[in-house]
């Protein structure tokens, strides 16, 4: 049998859905190549392309639409070009000195504590949420913009588009990553097409301009070094998802250091190619940031014609990758809260994998926290870009400046000595303060491009990441306390282990006497130990028929009657407890209870399952047991109920 072979069960939807379970040991048969890892990884890098200019020019507008204002966006544009080179090398250094992947996360726990690591973690996991958001409502903008009729529809439509990804996502790595790389590569195409045809245009004098669209306000203020700062903090849009190879180097095939490494250097090209390509053409269009169309659109249909094939195609392609941008933050953020959780700054069930060796509660809690956010935002990707801004930049910043840290610890060790590390093993690098000074500059631009977004764009919903941030934070280091405490409860250091035999009373919660009252009388009696019945007496007169059906069904064992007459349920059983305690401290209470188990889910929800308001209230009493004793029933085929 090989290893992706399932354990014998009937067929399921869910199975249908989400693919045959896999076995733990195909874990390291669920990795990806080179150019699945670029479909992967890459598609939020390269869609970011698709807004990144038009960002540049809605902040140019301000000073007008002229031709000499819109033209900055070009040397905006390379210096933007310049940063991604920096970061670029400072993340390729990061991947090749962690290769258990974790990216700024594992970079801030190893160099600069445990306070810039949360940090880090709130960013990235704040980032990825908006990925998605951001990704999926632009995507959806292009559609409306081809297709005006669809455009109240576009938070309905956002949401499908999360709920599918979710469900490919859920289906493992590698089916994701085949699914994804068919728009990755189709949008390239189509992208390069249109840089190529719009450049030789322009070359041969044949390429037109722009008409019949309003710009999205006029301009007011004037040509300053701040205004290009804006500018240019908007256009750095065109650089998140550089991190995303660094935090998913696992998910590569071997060697997976340098085959995450390649993909990123690919990535990096492709994302500066076309950033520069569009910003250029954008410019020689005189393409304008508008509330009806989106400059790629604009672009579009300037090279190849209005309704053309061609057009159409790019748009396309454009609108997929857009969506399937979003697939960068589901393979980042479950993997990323895996780490966080196992470190124990998440609840732990974040670090299970499901039956596709994915980590689904990740996968599920990312596609919630994104739906949520575009329903608030009303899916416009200008609401969501301030806010998603400014947690990338930051993580930007935490990582280059543990990478500086990093680097100077390998400064500090003499050539051919290694030390091993928590999560790296650090050895001398001749060229380490080059790789020092590259990853400080990158620390700085993105820190200066951070400080920017929190002040210009905090009034129009920065605000709300600067405080999101801090929050998260603390409640990371709440639920770590939480975690310190538990262990420290369950430590058996330091105490005498006392393990000898105490008495146990065992109780069994009766609410009427029929089948299934008897096989709680069996249970008990199989035990060995002293018992007894207990009813609550909601209703005095059905009580007094339980007491007497008791007597003529069971006909042994003490059945003792609980009066409330508050009605309550709970409360009477906690304090007949208690007074069991106080006879015997020492000892145990053993409470049976039972509950009817049903052939279907919606069947199940037709009773009170009341044993689940029990396990609430007395699993939190000293020395008290608790079982729940299931009674089946089971349908026939002519749909009699059997047991």
């Amino acid at each position: 049998m090989s290893t992706t072979d399932s354990p014998d069960r009937k067929f399921s939807l869910g199975q249908l859905v989400f693919g045959k379970p896999l076995k733990t040991e195909a874990l390291a048969h669920q990795t990806v190549s080179k150019p699945v890892g670029l479909a992967v990884f890459a598609s939020d890098a390269l869609s970011s392309t698709a807004y990144a200019t038009e960002e540049i020019l809605i902040i140019l507008a301000l000073a007008g639409t002229g031709a000499a204002t819109l033209g900055l966006s070009i040397p905006i544009a390379i210096a933007i070009a310049v940063l991604m080179v920096i970061v670029t090398i400072s993340y390729r250094q990061t991947i090749y000195a962690y290769p258990n992947g974790g990216g700024a996360y594992i970079v801030a726990r190893d160099n600069l504590g445990e306070l810039p690591a949360q940090i880090a973690a709130a960013a990235l996991l704040t980032d990825y949420i908006l990925t998605v958001a951001v990704s999926i409502s632009s995507g959806v903008a292009q559609i409306t913009s081809a297709i005006d009729v669809l455009r109240p529809y576009r938070v309905h439509m956002a949401i499908l588009v999360i709920f599918l990804i979710m469900i490919i996502n859920l289906r493992g790595v590698r089916e994701s990553g085949q699914v994804f790389a068919i728009p990755t590569y189709f949008f390239l195409g189509t992208m390069f097409l249109t840089l190529a045809v719009g450049f030789v245009r322009y070359l041969a004098g044949d390429l037109p301009t722009v008409e019949d669209v309003e710009a999205v306000h006029e301009g007011t203020q004037a040509v300053t070094l701040f205004l290009v700062l804006r500018a240019f903090s908007s256009g750095s849009a065109a650089m998140t998802g550089i991190e995303a190879i660094s935090n998913g180097v696992t998910a590569f095939k071997e060697p997976r250091s340098r085959n995450a490494a390649i993909t990123l250097i690919w990535m990096t090209t492709l994302l500066v190619i076309t950033f520069l390509g569009i910003t250029f053409i954008a410019y020689q269009v005189h393409a304008l940031p508008s509330e009806t169309e989106t400059v790629i659109s604009q672009i579009g249909r300037t090279v190849f014609g209005e309704r053309s094939i061609l057009y159409l195609a790019m748009l396309s392609g454009t609108a997929l990758i857009l969506l399937m941008a979003a697939n960068t933050g589901f393979a980042g953020f479950p993997r990323l809260a895996a780490l966080a959780a196992a470190d124990g700054f998440l609840p732990r069930q974040l670090t299970i994998r499901g039956g596709r060796l994915v980590y689904s509660w990740g996968i599920i809690g990312l596609a919630a926290f994104a739906s949520l956010l575009v329903i608030v935002m009303n899916a416009r990707t200008t609401a969501l870009i301030p806010l998603y801004a400014i947690g990338v930049f930051l993580s930007f910043t935490i990582s280059q400046i543990g990478m500086v840290v990093h680097m100077r610890k390998m400064g500090r060790l003499q050539p051919g000595e290694s030390v091993q590390g928590r999560d790296t093993e650090l050895y001398y690098d001749p060229n380490w303060r080059v790789k020092m000074v590259i990853s400080g500059i990158g620390a700085i631009c993105t820190g200066i491009v951070a400080m920017v977004f929190a002040i210009t764009k905090f009034s129009g919903g920065a605000w709300f990441v600067l405080v999101l941030i801090p929050t998260l934070v603390f409640i990371f280091f709440r639920i770590h306390a939480h975690y310190q405490d538990v262990a420290r409860a369950l430590s058996l250091q330091g105490v005498p282990v006392d393990i000898d035999r105490r008495p146990i009373q065992t109780i069994i919660l009766v609410d009427d006497v029929h089948a299934e009252t008897v096989r709680l009388v069996n249970f008990a009696k199989s035990l060995g130990t002293p018992w007894h019945a207990v009813h609550v007496a909601l209703n005095p007169d059905r009580a007094k028929t339980v007491q007497q059906k008791w007597q003529e069904r069971i006909g042994e064992g003490k059945l003792v009657i609980l009066p409330s007459p508050y009605r309550l349920l709970s409360e009477p059983i906690r304090q007949y407890i208690e007074s069991i305690q106080e006879q015997q401290p020492a000892g145990f209470v053993h409470v049976i209870m039972g509950h009817l188990a049903m052939d279907t889910y919606w069947e199940q929800v037709l009773h009170q399952n009341t044993a689940v308001v029990f396990n609430l209230v007395l699993s939190r009493m000293d020395n008290v047991v608790m079982t729940s004793v299931p009674y089946q029933i089971h349908h026939t085929p002519d749909n009699e109920p059997k047991q």
